[in-house]
């Protein structure tokens, strides 16, 4: 069978579900990965024929996506921050706006080095093999619901000679961010912790976090395609509030955040100032900031 055919395969099966740029787009990702195509190659291979293993790949696929399985669960991969991480059903899937949170954190980081303000690291871009210079390790920064582990090896990749550290309640998530970690190179110190359940342990000059903000009250808001397929407790919060974490995460900020440490929280774009207000009396400073979809999504603070 010839590309052009499952194209038409794809196009068939998928256009009750999909749109016509949303077909076109996941067959290209497909292609990509079954077959190592770039983008020159796969406009100029659709005359191509393919083997049988190839053939079975992508009806395979195409049966999963009609069950509204993320592609990138059926590829058990995906790209975030131009970094590939594996993902599963034990972990969400990376989303555009926490990309938006960690070029936060990195560029308030970096001007917080450059300033001499009581991180004692070197400042540099990431290294392949991820070499650590000779400075000492005073920099300690703590991820809170680390999930698939992007946050804090993103972190580590910029910033080498930092601790870092990362917390997460499922043991099925950790397999997957240490698997991640490894990858990458990365070295990361994974706890297996019900965070709001237990105390942590240490200060830290750094605490970002992404945990579960959706409220029970809006399940019906969200997409079967996330409900069915991505961990729900790393979507909805445990309780009926949904800012149980970020009230948790508040009363940490008395004993286990560092003098002119740095906070960076994702959060319910409906919950913006409500949120913000729990750090008025933790922090010096807070802000709470906009995604580039003009919504209240990022907090970050100053202790």
């Amino acid at each position: 069978m010839r590309l052009s055919e499952i194209k038409f395969h794809f196009q068939t099966e998928l256009s009750d579900l999909y749109s016509k740029s949303e077909i076109e787009e996941l067959f290209a990702i497909f292609c990509e990965h079954f077959l190592n195509l770039n983008k020159i190659e796969f406009r100029n291979s659709f005359e191509n024929g393919l083997s049988v293993m190839d053939y079975e790949k992508f009806l395979n696929s195409v049966s999963e996506l009609k069950t509204r399985k993320p592609f990138q669960q059926i590829l058990g991969e995906t790209e975030f921050y131009g970094l590939k991480f594996f993902v599963n059903e034990h972990v969400l899937i990376p989303r555009p706006e926490t990309e938006e949170l960690l070029e936060l954190a990195i560029n308030k980081i970096k001007g917080k080095i450059k300033n001499n303000q009581d991180l004692n690291v070197d400042l540099r871009e990431p290294e392949p093999d991820n070499r650590k210079s000779e400075t000492n390790k005073h920099f300690r920064i703590l991820d809170i619901g680390t999930g698939s582990g992007i946050i804090p090896i993103v972190l580590k990749k910029y910033f080498p000679d930092a601790e870092v550290s990362a917390i997460d309640i499922s043991d099925k998530a950790l397999e997957v961010a240490k698997r991640n970690a490894e990858f990458h190179k990365t070295d990361i110190h994974f706890i297996n912790q019900d965070y709001l359940n237990e105390d942590l342990d240490g200060i830290y000059d750094i605490i970002i976090s992404n945990p579960p903000y959706i409220g029970t009250d809006e399940s019906a808001e969200i997409e079967d395609s996330v409900k069915g397929f991505e961990p729900n407790m790393a979507l909805f919060s445990p309780t009926s509030d949904a800012l149980v974490f970020y009230r948790k995460i508040a009363e940490d900020c008395k004993n286990h955040l560092s003098e002119n440490g740095m906070l960076f929280l994702e959060i319910n774009q409906k919950l913006g100032p409500e949120t913000l207000g729990l750090y008025d009396h933790m922090l010096s400073e807070g802000y709470l900031l906009k995604d580039i979809s003009g919504n209240d999504r990022m907090i970050f603070g100053r202790k």
